[in-house]
């Protein structure tokens, strides 16, 4: 089968509209209160990996309907005006999240170059995934 537009294409094209920060930049966004890291990963990947201090898990498959304000699902954090910095495994994901939260109007957003690999591989902080635990 060929496809019209393939995965890695979809990426780049993304990419030439996003904006990336750099690890050095993001870590130093770690400590700003008007920012949130948002990690889109699935919740097994967070459970295995850990994560970054302090981010909001906000899994891929339900990030527009958690932007919406007119969606039942909406999550009033993202209507703060905060800077969102969207993160996955290897920046694939966020890189298209992040375009589609800018086609939708969320103002400040950008995703993280290379993605939590990079993150955890130059050894900047990380935090173990609290797994809450099931009701009874």
């Amino acid at each position: 089968m060929k496809l019209k537009i393939g995965y890695q294409a979809l990426i780049n094209g993304a990419m030439a509209q996003i904006e990336t920060v750099p690890l050095d930049q993001a870590q130093e966004l770690l400590s700003n209160s008007d920012t949130v890291f948002v990690d889109i990963r699935d919740v097994r990947e967070l459970e295995r990996e850990g994560m970054i201090p302090n981010a909001l898990h906000a899994p891929r498959g339900m990030l527009e309907f958690w932007v919406d304000p007119d969606s039942p699902y909406y999550k009033p954090i993202f209507g703060e005006g905060k800077r969102l910095v969207l993160y996955c495994a290897s920046a694939w994901r966020s890189a298209l999240a992040t375009e589609t939260l800018q086609k939708m109007g969320i103002p400040n957003v950008c995703h993280l170059e290379g993605g939590f690999s990079s993150w955890k591989k130059a050894g900047l902080p990380t935090v173990e995934k609290i797994s809450k635990p099931h009701a009874s």
